[in-house]
């Protein structure tokens, strides 16, 4: 780790709000505490407002933070290659959304990092999901979020047809479709929604609201028992 990486990473860790030694520390950055009492000394010289002391530990005052938006070149990457996935893979509004987000963050990139945020060598085909797809992700996702019930018709693998009302818990995407672990309501408990499989998907502008019986912690420990 480059050094002044490491000196941001130990900005974010006094940050915290919690006292931190300087084991602790040194744990988390991988090195030498004497690294660490170096690198607070360093930062105490510049000016930065830390309290403490060797063998005690160390505070960074409350009135000091650090800009919001600071990322090393492999942070940059990582979030050039998930807004691609979110393009490839996601509803086309929420894949506008992503591109949105990645214009803001390279409009405040020095020079130097501008290149990062454009993956040149690593691709995400954009040829795995279809418009009409698409479009009931985007319909599921947002009665995900409002907490409404969808009317959706649905094709099992074996071919069957059948109309349900449902209540949207949890979108889970599994590296080719993506699943809604949701309640029907008729068949009275949890089941599994291929968005592909979905020849109609409608919210019904209907909301819910989850109890302890229904809700997504209900849903995953109940497919946990399943095996």
């Amino acid at each position: 780790m480059r050094r002044a990486d490491r000196l941001f990473q130990l900005m974010l860790l006094l940050q915290e709000g919690k006292v931190r030694t300087g084991n602790y520390l040194a744990e988390k950055l991988e090195v030498s505490t004497r690294t660490v009492y170096r690198d607070i000394g360093d930062l105490v010289g510049s000016g930065i407002p830390i309290d403490g002391e060797a063998g005690v530990g160390y505070l960074l005052r409350d009135e000091y933070r650090l800009p919001p938006l600071m990322f090393n070149s492999e942070e940059l990457k990582a979030l050039a290659l998930g807004a691609q996935m979110v393009k490839a893979w996601s509803d086309s509004e929420l894949a506008s959304t992503a591109a949105t987000a990645i214009r803001k963050i390279e409009s405040i990139l020095p020079p130097n990092l501008k290149q990062e945020i454009h993956l040149s060598r690593i691709e995400v085909p954009d040829f795995q999901m279809s418009k009409e797809v698409s479009d009931k992700l985007r319909i599921v996702r947002k009665a995900l979020d409002t907490q409404e019930k969808l009317q959706v018709n649905y094709v099992s693998i074996g071919g069957d047809s059948t109309d349900r009302k449902i209540r949207p818990l949890i979108l889970y995407f599994w590296g080719k479709t993506w699943t809604l672990g949701a309640w029907c309501e008729l068949r009275k408990g949890f089941r599994a929604f291929r968005v592909d499989r979905m020849n109609k998907v409608a919210s019904l502008c209907e909301h819910f609201e989850t109890t302890d019986e229904c809700n997504t912690q209900a849903y995953v420990a109940y497919h946990m028992r399943q095996g």
